[in-house]
């Protein structure tokens, strides 16, 4: 599918700024749409919303379809009557210092203060308090029982076994046998409303943002990992859909094989797919993915497009990726039926790496874009695919992403002649690299350019969102409120206009829909 010329930012909504530890979906949020808009920006793009897990990797949720309650505004429930400003002060008490930098996120901080008070406010709405949310989530809880049920039993699950993998449950519950299930169901009753309420209130506030955001033009592009964690609803509520042993063990897991960054390959550990099964039964758990996760965004990123055409398969009691094996994915199957059952597909191959004619080929036949990264453009010769005169115009490109060092980070850390190529290529010297380079991004022919918002503020290493291999100080990153301002999306609007990627009668058009 081709989308309109034009760009937009990358910023999780955990970067957001506000006073409760974590960005969040309150008011910080819609001030960041109307950042976007003023800036003559046209796209939103986020990373998987889903509820994290140990880690807080975005890219590790408990569940494909869920929202993450951490996300949850604390001010929007104060103006409703949910909660109490006595009841905020008490909970952020024993944690107040940890959720006071406003540049970092204590995850730990947070969801020790967060989660309770969350399950405070429905204790609230059961006693009457706000009674257009108590209809609002019968109706939720109605409408979204595919889902919903299962995976608030299997957090209820967690919480009462002190938060290990579902394999290390009693053997009745680990095996789904339906009369432990039932037992459960009345044991946790209490906390499965809770858990489907924390639901309700995700999806109350974002889909509004959604809708906010849309009617100034902006889309959000949303991000979907190809693979699912192994302490998931998705595998407990499905495992015959995967690699398991009879006790419910992998078999075999995901990773990539060595390369010429990795000599032992990297070793992800996801389930693998049964691939066979899901195609048996039309592919229904991943129409139903698409289906709920493109309710929440208008563009979905397929994380690791290329293991749709063939992944790397390692058995599960290796501990490197280096004894695998290439296994045949579902190909142009998958993604017929995907068209078949949803239509016109909104999608973005992630398509980095060493890419095989058979994977460009499968992108190709649906008319996927795919990306490519500015940082990973300057190593060798003119012929490098992500130097932008190699580019072809249904492509996304990035100064950087979410795995990348900031644009200042990695212009500092580059070897001598890779800086030289780079300065040579801008025609610059590159004392202003992160908008050098995103003015490189947005001259390009591609239909899409995305600026991680730390190179649009001009930000070193240490604002940096991932560092892969790297389990620590990840997903941490906020920005100061400050730090957006009218002088700045002047800057943004100059560049957008520069390049074809916004126009004046635009602006102008929204101004008379505003007024």
């Amino acid at each position: 599918m081709r989308f309109y010329r034009a760009s937009g930012i990358l910023l999780h909504p955990t970067s957001l700024p506000g006073s409760w530890g974590i960005g969040d979906l309150g008011p910080a949020a819609y001030q960041f749409v109307d950042f976007l808009a003023d800036a003559g920006q046209r796209y939103w793009q986020i990373l998987p919303l889903g509820p994290t897990g140990y880690g807080d990797s975005p890219y590790q949720c408990f569940s494909a379809f869920a929202g993450n309650p951490l996300l949850v505004s604390i001010d929007r429930l104060l103006e409703v009557g949910l909660l109490t400003q006595n009841e905020l002060s008490a909970a952020l008490a024993p944690v107040a210092g940890a959720v006071a930098n406003p540049d970092r996120i204590d995850y730990g901080a947070v969801i020790n203060y967060k989660l309770p008070l969350l399950r405070r406010s429905y204790a609230r709405l059961q006693s009457g308090a706000a009674p257009e949310y108590a209809t609002a989530f019968k109706r939720f809880c109605a409408e979204q029982a595919g889902w919903l049920d299962d995976y608030a039993l299997f957090m209820a699950l967690k919480f009462a076994h002190g938060g290990v993998s579902w394999n290390q449950w009693e053997p009745p519950l680990r095996a789904r046998e339906p009369a432990a299930l039932d037992q459960a169901r009345r044991d946790y009753a209490q906390v499965i409303a809770e858990e489907q309420y924390l639901q309700f209130l995700f999806f109350h506030q974002w889909m509004p943002l959604k809708q906010y955001a849309n009617e100034r033009r902006i889309s959000i592009i949303g991000d979907a990992p190809i693979f699912v964690a192994y302490d998931s609803v998705d595998v407990w509520a499905n495992p015959d859909l995967f690699f398991l042993d009879e006790i419910g063990n992998p078999t075999v897991v995901a990773g990539v094989p060595p390369d010429y960054f990795s000599v032992t390959g990297q070793l992800w550990g996801n389930p693998l797919y049964r691939w066979d099964r899901m195609a048996q039964r039309g592919y229904a758990w991943w129409v139903a993915r698409l289906r709920q996760t493109l309710t929440q965004v208008d563009i979905l990123r397929l994380d690791h497009f290329r293991g749709f055409e063939a992944y790397w398969e390692v058995p599960a009691s290796e501990a490197t990726a280096i004894k695998g094996q290439w296994v045949p994915g579902p190909g142009s199957d998958l993604f017929a039926k995907l068209r078949e059952t949803l239509g016109e597909l909104p999608l973005i191959a992630e398509d980095l790496g060493l890419i095989t004619p058979e994977v460009d080929a499968l992108r190709v036949q649906f008319e996927l874009p795919g990306m490519r990264v500015l940082h990973f453009a300057f190593g060798d010769d003119a012929t490098n695919i992500y130097l932008p005169h190699n580019y072809e115009p249904n492509t996304v490109v990035y100064t950087g992403t979410h795995d990348n060092n900031t644009t200042i980070g990695w212009f500092h850390d580059i070897a001598k002649a890779e800086c030289r190529k780079v300065q040579t290529y801008l025609g610059r010297d590159g004392s202003d690299i992160a908008w050098e380079l995103m003015r490189l991004a947005l001259m390009s022919v591609a239909d899409i350019a995305i600026v991680p918002l730390q190179d649009v503020l001009r930000l070193g290493a240490d604002a940096r969102m991932n560092t892969p291999g790297s389990a620590q100080a990840n997903w941490a990153w906020r920005f100061r409120a400050e730090a957006l301002n009218h002088g700045l999306a002047g800057g943004l609007r100059l560049l957008a206009l520069t390049y074809g990627r916004y126009q004046e009668e635009e602006k102008e058009e929204e101004e008379e829909e505003t007024a």
